[in-house]
């Protein structure tokens, strides 16, 4: 409204499953914030529990809640991304949706950025304030181990670079927007890493607090996608990741074939023709079963009629990759006088690459 003071600060909160903690975050910012105009935007990614119809509904009520449901993908950074270049907000902030940071924090990391001389303000669990809580030894030695690995990448010093508590300028997050991959759950680090220039951090400490509803998000998944990410910052140019997951999970596959082949052709001395059709299509739904995992985790397939229709189109699509494969290494080798190996490493290629275009397009694709 005309009267109303200028939008000072947006605070997104990627959700999934966190029903039971929207409306008490919202009543904690409304009592930290007091004095400031924000706006808190909820990103769900469709979450089963009604996390984004519970936020709908407080909406109703309170003009400073949006709500931002994103169907058929996922990722935290993402919706992070997605949150943060929705708001006219000149500062935003990312909190977790399960109560877990200190939103008692905002207020300072809003001052810190005003004051000037800083880009970026982190609620840090290992500066002085801060504290892990509860934390046992294994998780917090694999926190620590984490933060080590992210120094390979990371172009500042960050005690904690694994937060997702923290508050930028609105500005430097869309100068910095085109150049974040969205990949993985840890967005702190796609920011720090994103920038051309390295970012002028201040860090301010609070404890981690102890999940009271819902379910943890960490599993060993998450684990992997916080390595996706580190990889596509290194090399992700190169070979870009999904391509690099989708060749692993075909090279499992390999190892698959041969060992079902192996057990039936020499255990159960199965004809060879039957071993071998056999082997093929239990690697074929290995595969798929991995890649609906872990390559395509935020286009995942759920449900029996999908899974079976995904199944389907992927093996069709990798039974047309198989003859390109074959075609390629046989008119190499036959017309182009090319070494043997040389010709069979370039149908390999050629394979994998149609096996990845096609099922990208109509196995995980949108249409």
């Amino acid at each position: 409204m005309s009267g109303d003071p200028p939008l000072a600060l947006a605070v997104v909160v990627p959700t999934f499953n966190e029903a039971g903690n929207v409306a008490t975050l919202i009543a904690r910012l409304d009592v930290v914030l007091a004095g400031i105009a924000w706006e808190a935007i909820i990103v769900d990614d469709a979450s089963p529990d009604g996390t984004a119809a519970v936020a709908r509904r407080l909406a109703l009520t309170d003009r400073r809640v949006r709500v931002i449901e994103r169907i058929g993908r996922r990722g935290l950074s993402s919706a992070c991304i997605e949150g943060m270049l929705s708001t006219a907000a000149p500062y935003v902030a990312v909190i977790d949706g399960d109560l877990q940071h200190d939103e008692s924090l905002l207020p300072r990391m809003l001052g810190r950025l005003k004051e000037g001389g800083v880009d970026l303000v982190v609620g840090t669990r290992f500066a002085e304030g801060g504290g892990t809580g509860e934390w046992d030894r294994d998780r917090l030695a694999k926190s620590r181990f984490a933060a080590g690995l992210s120094t390979i990448v990371l172009k500042a010093e960050l005690s904690d670079p694994m937060s997702g508590f923290f508050m930028i300028e609105a500005e430097a997050l869309r100068a910095l927007a085109p150049r974040l991959s969205g990949i993985g759950f840890k967005i702190l680090l796609d920011i720090m890493t994103a920038a051309p220039q390295p970012l002028r951090v201040a860090e301010l400490g609070y404890v981690f607090r102890e999940r009271t509803e819902g379910e943890s998000k960490l599993d060993h998944v998450v684990a992997l996608e916080y390595l996706i990410a580190l990889y596509e910052k290194l090399f992700g140019r190169i070979v870009p990741v999904r391509f690099a997951l989708f060749a692993s999970v075909g090279a499992a596959g390999i190892l698959v074939h041969f060992a079902v082949l192996t057990a039936m052709f020499e255990g159960l001395t199965i004809a060879f023709a039957a071993s071998q059709a056999v082997a093929t299509m239990v690697a074929m739904t290995f595969n798929f079963w991995l890649n609906n995992l872990f390559t395509y985790r935020d286009r995942r397939l759920r449900g029996a009629r999908a899974l079976l229709r995904g199944w389907i189109s992927f093996c069709l699509v990798c039974g047309l990759g198989a003859l390109a494969n074959i075609g390629v290494a046989a008119f190499l080798f036959e017309y182009r006088n090319m070494l043997w190996g040389v010709s069979a490493l370039a149908g390999v290629l050629v394979g994998a690459v149609w096996n990845f275009a096609l099922s990208s397009r109509f196995t995980w694709g949108r249409y």
